[in-house]
């Protein structure tokens, strides 16, 4: 990433931190940042120094975010001062939005909890898939330079390239893929696809971890806003819970509302529990999902927003990515394992404040 060539952007007016400028960084060149000093982030004093440069240290085992902060990753191993060092080697960015800040927001995603069985029988009949023998991942980069970011998912069918199964379509169709393990619910292996990452306990007592592999190149689409736009469940009310609650009473209209998200994640078996995008162990409430296309995966921010009815301040590391994150001041905190962080994470939506911590020697 090269953050040392910026190029500033003078709006008819200031907003932000100390009324500075709209700056767009050459490696970030859809996301408008205003340049802050430390003491304008919320209750930064109040930050546990120690933990976020654990936070940091260990997202600097992945190559993205060593190729963000480069020599800074070595040498925060090697600080006495946790506080000094984050202070004097970093400038906080805020993110702003062009036009209106209504989108920035806050959600929660978790380790999910799965019942299964190696072997299918009753009630065990929903596969988990791998990513199937037949899925084409076509970089469009490679024969097009402007599309170097951009990749399309399909499938040969005589000699052309078509749209992937789409969920509907998974129903009637055996897919060329290895079965992980098979589960006993459709709507938990749903929202299994949603967080990302789970554990399954099997018929033994064995637990075994699964993960995101691939995706079958649809476009997410969220069966919340879907339910509220046809009346279903109110706006004011929709959450996790809800929307299962939902599914409870209307077990007759479980795949007409789950067939509306066409994108299916496929997965594959981990060694240990929930990993993102860069393929470390996350961290909860230190690991968040964002959008790349704003923000860079491994970037440190700085987030303000309420959990749990608690105003919450603090840095987190971008380690992970999902098809619902979307925009600039867009973020996922990971909250880890177990009722209480399926709980917090189904009810989570938060206005958000959003800050990026840049290398201050590659700026200046």
């Amino acid at each position: 990433m090269k953050y040392n060539i910026l190029i500033f952007i003078i709006l008819i007016f200031f907003i932000g931190c100390s009324k500075s400028p709209h700056v767009v960084l050459e490696s970030m060149p859809k996301t408008y940042l205003v340049k802050c000093s430390f003491d304008e982030l919320p209750e930064y004093k109040k930050e546990n120094y120690i933990n976020a440069l654990d936070s940091f240290v260990n997202s600097c085992k992945s190559k993205k975010t060593k190729n963000i902060y480069k020599d800074l990753c070595l040498r925060a191993e090697q600080t006495l001062n946790p506080e000094t060092f984050l202070t004097n080697e970093f400038i906080p960015y805020e993110i702003t939005m062009k036009t209106s800040e209504n989108d920035a927001l806050l959600t929660g995603y978790y380790e999910a909890q799965l019942r299964g069985s190696l072997v299918k029988k009753e009630p065990y009949v929903y596969p988990v898939y791998e990513t199937p023998n037949d899925l084409l991942i076509i970089d469009l980069g490679a024969q097009y330079s402007e599309l170097k970011n951009y990749r399309l998912r399909g499938r040969l069918a005589g000699n052309r390239v078509v749209p992937y199964y789409d969920r509907e379509e998974l129903h009637v169709k055996a897919l060329d893929a290895k079965i992980i393990c098979y589960t006993d619910s459709k709507v938990d292996l749903f929202f299994l696809e949603v967080q990302g990452s789970g554990r399954v306990t099997l018929e033994n007592g064995e637990t075994i971890f699964i993960g995101y592999d691939n995706q079958n190149g649809h476009k997410y689409s969220s069966i919340g806003k879907h339910l509220i736009e046809m009346g279903e469940i109110s706006k004011e009310n929709i959450s996790l819970q809800t929307i299962k609650e939902w599914f409870i009473k209307n077990t007759s209209r479980v795949d007409e509302v789950l067939n509306y998200n066409r994108s299916i994640v496929f997965f594959k078996q981990s060694i240990q529990k929930a990993t993102g995008a860069l393929g470390l162990a996350l961290t909860p409430e230190r690991s968040v999902a964002v959008d790349p296309s704003f923000i860079p995966l491994g970037s440190m921010l700085y987030l303000s927003a309420d959990i749990n009815k608690k105003s919450v301040n603090r840095i987190v590391m971008a380690q992970d990515t999902g098809g619902a994150i979307k925009g600039s001041i867009r973020a996922d905190m990971f909250l880890g394992f177990g009722d209480e962080a399926a709980e917090i994470a189904g009810e989570l939506k938060s206005p958000l404040k959003l800050w990026i911590l840049l290398p201050k020697n590659e700026i200046n």
